[in-house]
């Protein structure tokens, strides 16, 4: 059994911003290492946690590290990406809960696994899939995705100014043999990024590397997606609480949360908003809670996290 060397971030904020109702019903999008299922499942007194996760190595590791929950009826797995939030749940006879974390990005140990593809730091077949039953890896969208492609998911995703130069180099390559593993793959990144640029802003493969691994996953069309339904799953209190490690995703964050917590097209003038104008959620922290200094310094991990909490507020 793989064993998760995992140091769940924002841990306490996070859970403490589901204000839990011991007997309510909760969902974990993200299980991982279980960290925030554990934390959760420590405040249920006759409430139920849901907790996802479409890497089944979360799944088997968590069945043991949680077993207690699992004994006491209180906590049941679904191995699914969190897109299918609403779908799964009501087949479970669940239409209506009370709070749903988000943690989101890669786990430790999918990064510390070096068959996984995931890491420039580890040589390894390119993969990078979360759900090892998908069939679109990182091989095939280097090996196979057209110039125009890749240039886009580069610059997207990964936010990569040398996107173009990169995906030529690429290109280039894989039209002399296919490009196999990450370490070639990051030899190929270095060419496409000029001398002095690799100099600064950390390793030359990590954007591209993102981006591929966002584009495999479908990263951000599951998060919008899920947080979609999410948002009308949610009963009357209830908290959405959501962890980004990156610009892209707490953009996504912030303007979904936006758009349910702000009146839109209100009229000049109106000297009293009607109650059916009135927002059906609230944003519980106007600014995104960041980990403390002592945290920062105890896990490097936690340096770019950023929490977001949504409440529903009406009936």
């Amino acid at each position: 059994m793989v064993k998760f060397n995992h140091e769940t971030v924002l841990l306490n904020e996070t859970v403490d911003g589901l204000d839990i109702n011991p007997n309510g019903v909760y969902v974990d999008c993200t299980l991982g290492g279980g960290g925030h299922s554990r934390k959760i499942l420590e405040k249920l007194d006759k409430g139920h946690l849901y907790s996802f996760d479409q890497d089944q190595v979360a799944i088997d590791y968590n069945k043991e590290n949680l077993k207690e929950y699992i004994d006491d009826g209180k906590l049941s797995f679904i191995r699914d990406n969190f897109k299918n939030i609403t779908k799964d749940l009501n087949e479970l006879g669940i239409y209506s809960v009370d709070g749903i974390i988000y943690d989101l990005g890669v786990s430790s140990p999918q990064f510390d696994d070096a068959s996984r593809g995931f890491s420039y730091q580890h040589n390894a077949r390119l993969d990078m899939r979360m759900d090892q039953r998908n069939s679109l890896d990182a091989w095939q969208i280097v090996n196979e995705w057209p110039y125009n492609k890749l240039v886009k998911i580069f610059f997207r995703y990964g936010e990569e100014k040398f996107s173009k130069q990169v995906a030529r180099a690429i290109e280039s390559n894989r039209e002399r043999h296919s490009i196999d593993t990450t370490e070639e793959l990051v030899e190929i990144i270095k060419q496409g990024i000029p001398a002095a640029a690799r100099r600064h802003g950390g390793h030359p493969a990590k954007k591209v590397f993102q981006a591929l691994r966002i584009a495999v996953n479908d990263e951000l069309g599951s998060l919008e997606s899920s947080l979609e339904d999410a948002i009308k799953l949610i009963g009357f209190n209830g908290r959405i609480c959501v962890i980004t490690f990156q610009s892209l995703e707490d953009r996504l964050v912030k303007n979904m949360f936006k758009e349910q917590t702000t009146i839109m097209d209100l009229p000049h003038n109106l000297p009293i908003i009607p109650p059916e104008m009135e927002p059906d959620y609230k944003l519980v922290s106007r600014k995104p809670i960041l980990p403390s200094d002592e945290e920062l310094k105890e896990n490097h991990r936690s340096h770019s996290a950023r929490l977001r909490i949504i409440q529903r507020i009406s009936k």
